[in-house]
């Protein structure tokens, strides 16, 4: 997809790997908003799995438009890098005074890869408020394994995120991140365009690398969060640690040696 993107930097790729999301708030013009409730209300033909990014949707399709905002191109090419596969999409719509709260739940638990992940965007074409039921997840959970739904029975954690936001607002999030759609309790009714994104090249140094250095991203990479128990809280920063080596090609990055001192294997006696 020729577009102008605007990549994000080494700050918000670190905010990433330890949130687990990345939220663009009001990217979409109004006017395109306007548009896509009326895409949305009318369907969205399926895509077949695995269809290159440039051949899923057609050249002028709104959704093909969404996708080449200079943001979110910017930030699809920063986390999946170019011409990443369609795993799928869909139009999920809660009816005024309608559904059930959705059970916590985090997607594929088939997909354990601790060196790559796949993204799902999620645009919001109109304002969300509390009582619409917007999408709830929970910041730093994406690198737990759980089953699918093993968190089902958690009603409320510490620190968890049920999104409120303005018209034409865009979510990314890794694949593994507990999530569940809330009961619309407006008189609204709410609609969301969910699509998964398969990375096909390594996920190392996609974005502006130019302030890897900076501070800032260690001190996002070592965040923590309120629902963590003290111990095994440390396993997410380790975890994140790992990942970051991989993104970066860093093999000694590190926070507080966390990772450094259960690696080392010495192979020489100190005499």
């Amino acid at each position: 997809m020729e577009n102008s993107q605007e990549l994000l930097n080494s700050v918000r790729m670190a905010r990433f790997v330890a949130r687990g999301s990345l939220r663009l708030d009001a990217v979409v013009p109004a006017e395109m908003n306007a548009e896509g409730l009326a895409v949305l209300a009318a369907g969205v033909p399926p895509v077949p799995y695995g269809t290159p990014l440039s051949e899923a949707y057609a050249k002028g399709s709104f959704v093909r438009r969404l996708l080449e905002l200079p943001q979110v191109a910017g930030a699809l090419r920063s986390l999946v890098g170019p011409e990443p596969w369609v795993d799928h999409h869909f139009v999920h719509i809660r009816e005024p005074h309608g559904g059930e709260a959705q059970g916590l739940h985090g997607d594929a638990i088939i997909d354990v890869r601790p060196d790559a992940f796949d993204v799902q965007l999620m645009y919001y074409p109109q304002a969300v408020t509390l009582e619409m039921g917007g999408t709830l997840s929970v910041p730093g959970s994406h690198l737990r394994r759980t089953n699918e739904s093993d968190t089902g029975r958690y009603q409320n954690l510490r620190g968890q995120d049920r999104l409120v936001c303005p018209a034409g607002t865009v979510v990314l999030l890794h694949h593994g991140i507990w999530h569940g759609g809330r009961r619309n309790d407006s008189d609204v009714r709410r609609y969301m365009f969910k699509i998964r994104f398969n990375p096909r090249v390594r996920q190392r140094r996609l974005w502006d690398t130019s302030d890897l250095h900076d501070p800032r991203v260690t001190a996002e990479l070592d965040v923590m969060f309120p629902w963590y128990e003290g111990a095994t809280g440390r396993l997410e920063r380790y975890n994140r640690i790992l990942l970051w080596r991989e993104l970066t090609g860093d093999g000694d990055f590190d926070v507080d040696r966390w990772v450094t001192r259960v690696s080392n294997r010495p192979k020489e006696t100190v005499e």
